[in-house]
């Protein structure tokens, strides 16, 4: 069994256990963490706490996470891009539109289908049942590389460099707009939207969930009515990168959700591609960096783009 330890923030002051332990980098659903939870695998200052529980500045939270049960998602012989793979891990550069792991809606076709196929039993369990080897995600309509995890050690040594943002990833991206500035950084605090709560937004440090997010960007090329950026994350919120930049004007192309409602259809999704993904091998302790190039959906947009400055 695999505990973690969380240590409450003022700012996460007065939010619900359930809440609190969703929005932190666990690796685990919303769902298994209940769960763990209604089996007193959860303990606040050394007591069975229950989901609906307030937190204090200080409370230390204790998260048990049993051993891994039996996978229940199905192996699917679907093709993976891969940049690189060890017996303790493999970096694969997803596809748009493939979905990291089952959820309603798709329980199937997704990259755990793919990697089950791929690596067999060789995946850490510390995802659970849906998530095995997923140390973090993208959205489906987001292309690029992610790194798996194929042990616990390994899982919970790069999950450790996602909590304090040592992972170097930089993302590229075409938003809508002219920018006044070469290179500048979008900070604030993200949390669930007020308005629609399928939707993340900027909201004051004091709303609850509120988590703080920094991008910074650089820009590539201006093209008329939009402009090529690269944004380099130091935090990894929901969203991120798409709400940034729509809060301040330049919401990315194609995103149907945080730009406007007349969308670019032939892009199927915001364009963004993480890029560039860099960490230390929590086993040899290498540093590892790979990037993958820009898919053809990007390019076509680019080559349009270019077209249409001539």
């Amino acid at each position: 069994m695999e505990v973690r330890e969380f240590v409450v923030e003022q700012e996460a002051a007065g939010q619900r256990l359930d809440r609190f332990l969703a929005e932190e980098d666990t690796g685990l659903s919303r769902s298994a963490l209940q769960n763990l939870v209604k089996t007193e695998h959860v303990l606040c200052n050394g007591k069975a706490a229950a989901k609906s529980q307030k937190l204090k500045p200080g409370d230390t939270i204790l998260l048990e996470i049993p051993d891994a049960t039996p996978i229940e998602a199905v192996a699917q012989d679907i093709p993976l891009e891969i940049f690189y793979e060890d017996r303790h891990l493999l970096v694969v550069n997803k596809p748009k539109g493939m979905v990291v792991h089952p959820a309603p809606g798709n329980p199937d076709g997704t990259l755990v289908n793919a990697l089950l196929y791929h690596c067999g039993d060789s995946l850490s369990g510390v995802g659970g049942q849906i998530r095995p080897g997923i140390v973090h995600r993208i959205d489906k309509d987001t292309s690029g590389l992610l790194v798996v995890a194929k042990d616990d050690t390994t899982h919970v040594g790069l999950s450790q460099q996602m909590a304090v943002h040592s992972v170097n990833r930089i993302y590229n991206a075409i938003c809508y707009g002219g920018f006044s500035v070469d290179e500048g950084f979008v900070e604030g605090y993200l949390g669930r939207s007020p308005v629609d709560r399928k939707k993340m937004a900027v909201v004051a440090q004091s709303s609850s969930g509120a988590k703080y997010a920094y991008t910074g960007y650089h820009v590539e090329e201006r093209l008329g009515n939009f402009t090529r950026i690269v944004c380099k994350l130091k935090t990894g919120r929901t969203h991120q990168i798409r709400v940034h930049m729509a809060s301040i004007g330049h919401p990315l192309a194609g995103d149907a959700v945080y730009g406007p409602r007349d969308v670019i259809k032939s892009l199927e999704g915001q364009c963004l591609h993480a890029g560039t993904l860099g960490f230390v091998h929590p086993i040899s302790g290498e540093y590892l960096e790979f990037s993958a190039p820009l898919p053809e959906y990007f390019t076509k947009f680019l080559d349009t783009l270019h077209r249409r400055m001539q």
